[in-house]
């Protein structure tokens, strides 16, 4: 085949004009992907299937007082919330296991008023039932204030930080804020961050032995908020968060569109 004069200026200014859009089209390409990386939405859908929960535990003076127990019995209200804290860590391992194919996913840990703020008593990772239940078995000692608001900021740094989709904080509160912002101040922002990280996290409030209506400001936020005013109450509370909240095992099926 021959090639004319013509036919290879043709070709070449051709090559030149493709060499001159190639680079643009490399530098196209990279800024949708460095976009994409940074997107909320993309570093959402990273996130694997599981759930992640941290508890906040009241260990403030004020659970030394009594309340009746499943038999009737005034007892002390951290005695009675360790009972529940080891039920909760029994549900949450059968959920993990309870499963034909790989076991579900689950991240747990146990956060306890500190002063003015919290902290870990049982550390946030990977759900480790006899380190909940070790820890219940062996907490006797309630003092001091109740900083709900900044435990929440607390509890959920770590639950943030989790790859697992379903993201929870549990709160199991005798009283009313007494130290910091309270937990309605400090909800929104919370929420923000999640949004700003391309997720979403709930928090649920077990208001025992304390007028559930002092939390009525962030449940209008959309926190789930139930009252219990003995052992039988708290457990019949604890289960219907646990089950029907935040492991979701009686979730209805999604509807076929």
């Amino acid at each position: 085949m021959k090639v004319f004069a013509n036919d290879a200026a043709s070709w070449a200014a051709g090559a030149d004009r493709n060499q001159m859009k190639y680079p643009r089209l490399i530098a196209c390409l990279l800024a949708v992907a460095v976009s994409g990386l940074l997107s909320p939405v993309a570093s959402s859908a990273t996130d694997e299937d599981g759930v992640a929960v941290a508890i906040i535990y009241d260990t403030s003076g004020s659970m030394r007082e009594t309340v009746k127990d499943a038999n009737g019995k005034p007892t002390p209200k951290y005695v009675i919330a360790n009972r529940a804290l080891s039920d909760m860590a029994r549900q949450i391992q059968t959920f993990s296991t309870n499963t034909t194919g790989a076991a579900r996913k689950v991240q747990a840990g146990v956060f306890i008023f500190d002063r003015e703020t919290a902290k870990e008593a049982v550390k946030f990772g990977p759900f480790d039932e006899q380190a909940i239940e070790n820890w219940a078995r062996q907490f006797s000692s309630p003092s001091g204030n109740t900083p709900l608001g900044n435990a929440l900021t607390v509890a959920s740094r770590a639950v943030l930080d989790s790859p697992l989709n379903r993201k929870h904080i549990l709160v199991i509160t005798d009283g009313i804020n007494t130290a910091g912002p309270t937990p309605a101040t400090v909800w929104p922002k919370l929420k923000k961050r999640a949004e700003g990280k391309g997720t979403s996290l709930s928090a649920h409030f077990v208001a025992f032995d304390v007028d559930a209506k002092v939390f009525d400001q962030i449940k209008q936020q959309g926190v789930t908020v139930v009252g219990a005013a003995d052992e039988k109450q708290l457990d019949s509370q604890l289960q219907f968060i646990m089950q029907k909240k935040i492991l979701l095992e009686d979730e209805e099926p999604a509807k076929k569109p």
